[in-house]
């Protein structure tokens, strides 16, 4: 990957963890790494994560009733977002390199 675009990589992150916004750091860091997020949209960013093309409107209502606001959901929402992608994005490329190394050394 170039550096420009690791640069800018490493800046949606930064913003999407330590942007402004309503929802705690620490709260973004937990949906982000989708671990020990608060137990109110736990469900929500599981499936967000698992299986986001499930997400309903049903399941940010009940979210919504549970408490938080639409900008914490919405901030929660895009840090497991992204934290995911990082992930599966991360996987792709030791993948990619390990592919690559195996094939100099076959």
């Amino acid at each position: 990957m170039s550096e420009a675009v690791e640069r800018l990589r490493k800046h949606v992150v930064e913003k999407v963890l330590h942007g402004p916004g309503t929802t705690s750091g620490d709260k973004r860091r937990a949906a982000f790494d989708n671990k020990e997020t608060p137990p109110k949209i736990r469900d929500l960013l599981d499936k967000v994560t698992k299986n986001a093309w499930k997400v309903t409107d049903e399941d940010v209502a009940a979210v919504s009733k549970a408490g938080l606001s639409d900008d914490e959901i919405f901030e929660l929402v895009v840090c497991a977002a992204v934290g995911q992608s990082t992930r599966q994005l991360d996987a792709a490329l030791a993948a990619l390199e390990d592919a690559s190394v195996e094939g100099k050394t076959a």
